[in-house]
C-alpha cells in the first residue's frame, strides 16, 4: 500500500498543501508545532475515517475554515485508487472512495495504517481501556465485519446504561433490560473469539520481536482476559454465548442496583507483563516503549501476513527517546513498505535509511534536496 499524494485543504494548521510521497521512507522534520504530526493525522483519517487525537471532527478543520479536506491518490490491491474525506461544520462528513461514498468501517479495505505516537505507551501503563483500544483498531482493519459488531455493540450498551440510569424515573424501561443484556451477549460471543484469535498471532509475532528489540533477554508476555465464565475464547460462539448469557444474569440484579453496567466484553484486557512481572505496574519508561514499539512492529507484521500488503507505517516522534542502538533496530525493521516518520531534526535518517526528507513550517510542507 502507498500513498502517492495527499493534499490537505483546510485540515488542523494547513490551508492548503499537497505532498508526493516516497513509496518507502518519508522523514517529516521540523520545529515542535509546525504542523508535523497533522500531516500523520491526515493519513490516518484516510484509512480510519477520524483523526487519532480527536473524535470530533470539527476539530480537524482549521480555524479560518468552514471545511476540510483530505485527499489522496493511493496504489492499493493492485490498482490505483483515489479516497476523500470531507468534513463541514455541522454536517456529517462525506468519505468517498473512487468517487463511490463509503462508510468510515470501509476505508480499511482501501488502505490500511500502523500508527506509533507518544499516546500509545499509554496502552503500556494505563488501564484496560487503552489497549482495548490498540486490539478495536488493530482487529477492525483486518476484519471489517468486526468495527461493525463492535459498533453494535456499543450503540446497546449505551441504551443499556440509559436504562440501568433512568429506569427510577420510568419503570417500564426494566422491560427491555433483558432483551439488550441478550443481544449483547450474541455479539460478545464473536467479539471474543475475534479477540482471542488476534491475540494469539499477536503474543506469537511480538515475543520474537521484543526480544531481538531490548536485548535483554526479558520475555515480553501477553494474556487475553474476557468475561470470567468463559471457559474457552476460541470455543464456538453458541457455546460463548451461554457463558456470557450466565454471567448477565448473575449480575443483573446488582447492575439495577447500581445503575452501571458491571459485566461484558467492554471490560476485556490485553495483560502484558515483561519479564513474568506487570508492565502496568512495574515497567520503566524504556521498557514501556519497547513493548509497545513491539507491539505495533507486530501488528504491522500480521496485517501484512493476512493481507498481502504492507501496511502504511506512522511513528510519530518515535526515536526521541530511544537509545542508539534500538533507533537503529526500528529504522533497519521499517522497510519493505511505506513509512511516515515525524522528527525536529533528520537527525541523519536520510543517511540511515535514504528516504526523502520533507520539512514541514506554519502548515507549508517543503521537500529537501
Amino acid at each position: 500500500m502507498i500513498v502517492r499524494e495527499i493534499t490537505l485543504e483546510g485540515f488542523r494548521n494547513y490551508d492548503r498543501a499537497a505532498v508526493a510521497l516516497s513509496p518507502g521512507i518519508n522523514v517529516i522534520a521540523g520545529e515542535n508545532a509546525q504542523g508535523k504530526t497533522n500531516l500523520l493525522e491526515a493519513v490516518f483519517l484516510l484509512s480510519c475515517g477520524r483523526g487519532f487525537r480527536t473524535r470530533l471532527d470539527s476539530e480537524l478543520i482549521s480555524f479560518e475554515s468552514e471545511t476540510a479536506r483530505v485527499a489522496a491518490r493511493v496504489f492499493s490491491q493492485e490498482r490505483e485508487q483515489t479516497i476523500s474525506v470531507t468534513m463541514a461544520r455541522g454536517r456529517r462528513k462525506q468519505i468517498l472512495v473512487n468517487g463511490v461514498r463509503k462508510n468510515a468501517n470501509e476505508l480499511a479495505d482501501s488502505l490500511r495504517v500502523v500508527l506509533f505516537c507518544p499516546d500509545d505507551l499509554n496502552m503500556i501503563r494505563e488501564g484496560a481501556k487503552e489497549r482495548r483500544r490498540f486490539l478495536d483498531m488493530a482487529i477492525s482493519q483486518l476484519r471489517p465485519n468486526y468495527g461493525k459488531l463492535l459498533t453494535d455493540y456499543n450503540r446497546l450498551a449505551d441504551s443499556k446504561r440509559r436504562i440501568l440510569t433512568d429506569w427510577h424515573e420510568k419503570p417500564p424501561l426494566l422491560d427491555a433490560l433483558d432483551d439488550y443484556s441478550e443481544q449483547m451477549a450474541r455479539i460478545s460471543a464473536q467479539l471474543v473469539r475475534y479477540r482471542a484469535a488476534f491475540c494469539r498471532r499477536l503474543a506469537e509475532t511480538a515475543t520474537p520481536i521484543h526480544a531481538e528489540f531490548s536485548g535483554s533477554g526479558e520475555a515480553l508476555g501477553l494474556e487475553y482476559k474476557t468475561v470470567s465464565t468463559v471457559t474457552d475464547p476460541f470455543a464456538p460462539a453458541s457455546e460463548i454465548y451461554e457463558q456470557i448469557m450466565a454471567h448477565q444474569r448473575a449480575h443483573r440484579e446488582a447492575e439495577i442496583a447500581s445503575e452501571a453496567l458491571l459485566t461484558g466484553v467492554h471490560k476485556d484486557d490485553l495483560e502484558v507483563s515483561i519479564g513474568g512481572r506487570s508492565a502496568r505496574l512495574f515497567a520503566s519508561q524504556g521498557q514501556t516503549r519497547t513493548a509497545a514499539l513491539s507491539l505495533k512492529m507486530a501488528e504491522r507484521e500480521i496485517s501484512t501476513q493476512d493481507t498481502g500488503e504492507c501496511p502504511i507505517l506512522l511513528l510519530d516522534d518515535v526515536l526521541s527517546e530511544l537509545d542508539a542502538r534500538r533507533q537503529a533496530y526500528v529504522l533497519n525493521r521499517i522497510g519493505g513498505g511505506q513509512t511516515l516518520i515525524t522528527c525536529c531534526e533528520d537527525g541523519g535518517i536520510r543517511e540511515r535509511t535514504g528516504g526523502r526528507v520533507f520539512t514541514v513550517s506554519a502548515g507549508s510542507v517543503k521537500e529537501e534536496g
